[in-house]
């Protein structure tokens, strides 16, 4: 257990409960520690959790602006479910992204478990880009991709990682519930102007 993975699990923690919360500040923390856990997993040989982190890096910044350019009263996007086409093109993309990063990362370096790893890496980049398009089920992809990683860490002996995702599924079922209240209450108040 590092210092630098102590901090990254505190703004980890912080990101998540201010997404459950929406407030944009999820954004800017969050960059700050998926630039440390990508250092992290580096030294760990996770190459796949690096290249995560580096995207998630990139989908900070677009969640940021996503979440303030958005369209309701308070100038922010607002929750919205995912279209069937959605949620069955990005499983499908996410099953692809899965097996050609497996491949490589199998194939091409000396990473720790490739295969694993690649697909937690596929289909969490599916749950963030969810995330940042405020679509109510990035939370239940993220209860099932937080579950596991909790399983994949353990295994690994990373106590305090597991423990951190642990806090993750908690709070992403905490996150579910919300923001199908949000998407609910979006609902009322145009049902009157539908009429």
């Amino acid at each position: 257990m590092t210092t630098l993975e102590l901090i990254a699990s505190a703004l980890g923690v912080l990101s998540v409960w201010l997404t459950v919360r929406q407030n944009p500040l999820c954004w800017p923390i969050g960059l700050v520690m998926v630039s440390i856990y990508a250092w992290f997993f580096f030294e760990v040989r996770l190459y796949s959790q690096v290249l995560l982190n580096g995207v998630f890096a990139a989908m900070q910044v677009y969640g940021w602006w996503q979440w303030t350019r958005g369209s309701d009263s308070e100038g922010g996007r607002p929750v919205v479910g995912a279209t069937a086409t959605e949620v069955g093109v990005g499983l499908v993309v996410a099953v692809l992204g899965s097996v050609g990063l497996g491949v490589l990362m199998a194939t091409a370096t000396e990473a720790a478990y490739p295969w694993p790893d690649a697909t937690l890496t596929a289909f969490s980049l599916l749950a963030q880009l969810w995330m940042a398009l405020k679509r109510w089920q990035c939370w239940v992809l993220w209860i099932v991709v937080d579950t596991l990683y909790v399983a994949f860490f353990v295994f690994q002996e990373y106590w305090l990682t597991a423990g951190l995702y642990g806090l993750f599924t908690l709070l992403a079922v905490m996150g579910l519930r919300e923001w199908r209240q949000a998407r609910a209450a979006v609902h009322e108040h145009a049902a009157p102007a539908d009429s």
